[in-house]
């Protein structure tokens, strides 16, 4: 299946910028479940400097932006071709080892209420345990459009009982890497059932299982992704995966606008 994505980011500042610095990771990745036929970055008002591959193996524009600006338009659009899997993304390629999916960070750490969830998982196979933390985690954690922080830990959103995509794949990585396995967190495109516009990306875990490989988990979905979901970046957390970060001189009262389309061609 072919999915058309435009992903368009405006910000509006009410006094002028002296100098920003972003980094923009929402180009799609190549690999067996999908492959780019044809994708672009266009910037208004600010210039792309460099592009690379970070150690996680996302695609990394940095763009500037300043000169007294007050707007900055980021656009990212183009079609990729995907197949579904089942959520089996296949072996790890690198570059950073395999290994280092085990390494705990501060918002993936795993306290009491994380591994309170870890008691009921009783599976015959690593496979079906992942898919019952999955969906424990989606019945336990209710999914909420704005309830949580953006900073929010594991442990902030077991604690409330709430949380959105974000927190679900932080819990889900915490857990899995609790039992011993290489866990990393996925932010990307889905296309929706009901509707084209959206004002965010989505976001959903990765488990690493001998015989398999890399395998997705959608714990706010409750599914391994499909052919509706388009993997962009990956990272021990969403700090390593976000589709923006950056930091700017200048530029107080920022208003942001968000708008992502996601159809099949």
């Amino acid at each position: 299946m072919r999915l058309k994505i435009e992903h368009s980011t405006h910000y509006h500042f009410e006094t002028p910028v002296d100098y920003g610095l972003q980094q923009i990771r929402q180009t799609p990745k190549t690999g067996a479940q999908q492959n780019i036929a044809f994708w672009e970055t266009r910037v208004d008002n600010g210039v792309k400097e460099v592009t690379f591959h970070d150690h996680h193996n996302n695609l990394t524009e940095m763009i500037t932006y300043g000169d007294g600006a007050v707007d900055l338009t980021v656009t990212c659009a183009g079609e990729v071709d995907v197949t579904d899997t089942q959520g089996i993304v296949g072996p790890h390629r690198g570059p950073a080892p395999l290994w280092l999916y085990q390494r705990e960070t501060p918002r993936t750490r795993a306290r009491a209420g994380v591994k309170g969830l870890l008691r009921s998982i009783d599976a015959d196979s690593t496979l079906e345990g992942m898919h019952k933390l999955m969906l424990g985690i989606g019945e336990t954690i209710k999914y909420e459009v704005g309830s949580s922080m953006s900073d929010w830990t594991a442990e902030d959103s077991v604690e409330a009982g709430r949380g959105v995509c974000q927190d679900h794949t932080h819990i889900f990585i915490a857990c899995a890497r609790q039992l011993g396995l290489p866990a990393r967190y996925v932010s990307g495109y889905l296309m929706l059932d009901d509707r084209t516009v959206q004002d965010a990306m989505h976001a959903w875990a990765e488990a690493h299982i001998d015989g398999l490989g890399w395998v997705g988990f959608d714990v706010s979905n409750g599914i391994s992704p499909d052919a509706r979901y388009v993997r962009v970046a990956t990272g021990l957390d969403y700090n390593e995966a976000s589709p923006v970060s950056g930091s700017r001189v200048g530029g107080d009262g920022e208003s942001l606008e968000i708008q992502i389309d996601v159809a099949q061609q």
